[in-house]
């Protein structure tokens, strides 16, 4: 018969040997998030969202997490270099903003769980995912917006905000591989509208000079940006020529509008960080991302700039202040 001691021991052992639930996270490991962003680093209160979500399922920096952070600075041929570091350190997660970014890690694995934050509004048709209810692959998150109008959104408030504008210059990054898809909503929505576009292509700070001079030339009466990384990195020199040019301008993002430019919509970055992190939580606890449906964002913001609006000697109508989310003085 075995002694009482060794078969209590050999029960004990065999519970602290059992593996882990799939809800369970493993005592003393530490969890390795790979950050890439096709830009530069985001707002503090924007990383702050997706860190205190983690937060909240356990996850601390410098405890039982690590972030490793890799930024193109708007220079989309580093990223395929940025993901394959990212995959030598053998991160559990690459979490992605924007398109570009996902493209550039799903390129450089298969079996690394993707998360895209703000990814194309169209995923299936760009081929990061097999669909949106089953991505099928090492890829899922959330896209950038629901359908393409979102973009042709910011040219209406800008039509309502300047009812007298006829002709608008759209700035974008051909860079992009949704910008055809972009542009061509963007031409139909001016066709309703009943505005002239004149629509500017750059590639890099060094072409924002050019593209200004050109819209001075044709006389434009505003200006909407696409939102893009590019013109997020620089938004600061963006603001600032719109109001050298005295042009009401409209952005994708509100990190434009905070910079000094007129107004923004589109979906809250903030949100979409938290809401990337219960895909991280639910990818690190054992969630297969071929298994994890892709989101659409459900909170937009529309964030205007009074004080540059009033420098712009702009009256902001009563009907698009109202619906504003955040205004700032």
């Amino acid at each position: 018969m075995m002694e009482r001691r060794a078969f209590i021991g050999m029960i004990t052992g065999g519970f602290l040997a059992a593996p882990l639930g799939a809800g369970a996270q493993q005592v003393g490991k530490v969890y390795r998030i790979g950050y890439l962003n096709a830009a530069g680093p985001p707002p503090s209160a924007t990383l702050d969202a997706f860190k205190d979500a983690l937060r909240e399922f356990g996850y601390v920096e410098g405890k039982n997490l690590r972030i490793d952070y890799r930024f193109a600075e708007g220079r989309y041929d580093r990223l395929p270099d940025l993901a394959a570091e990212l995959v030598r350190l053998k991160v559990d997660i690459i979490v992605t903003v924007p398109t570009q970014a996902t493209a550039a890690a799903k390129n450089a694995t298969k079996t690394i769980p993707i998360v895209m934050i703000s990814g194309s509004v169209d995923p299936v048709g760009l081929g990061l995912v097999a669909s949106l209810a089953r991505p099928g692959g090492n890829v899922t998150g959330l896209s950038y917006g629901a359908s393409p109008e979102i973009f042709s959104k910011g040219l209406e408030l800008l039509k309502e905000t300047v009812p007298k504008v006829r002709r608008v210059a759209i700035l974008s990054n051909p860079g992009s591989p949704i910008q055809p898809f972009i542009m061509r909503e963007l031409v139909v929505a001016g066709r309703s509208l009943g505005v002239q576009l004149q629509l500017l292509e750059v590639r890099g700070p060094n072409e924002f000079d050019g593209a200004f001079a050109a819209m001075a030339k044709e006389h434009v009466g505003a200006l909407l940006v696409v939102a893009d990384s590019l013109f997020n990195l620089h938004r600061a020199r963006l603001a600032d020529l719109a109001a050298r040019s005295r042009l009401p301008a409209a952005y994708g993002t509100s990190d434009l509008v905070q910079a000094g430019g007129l107004m923004s919509y589109g979906p809250s970055f903030r949100d979409l960080h938290r809401r990337g992190a219960v895909y991280v939580d639910k990818i690190l606890k054992g969630a297969k991302p071929a298994e994890l449906p892709v989101e659409q964002p459900t909170k937009f913001e529309l964030v205007i700039n009074v004080k540059t609006a009033k420098a712009l000697g702009l009256t902001i109508p009563p009907s698009v202040l109202a619906r504003a989310d955040q205004v700032i003085e």
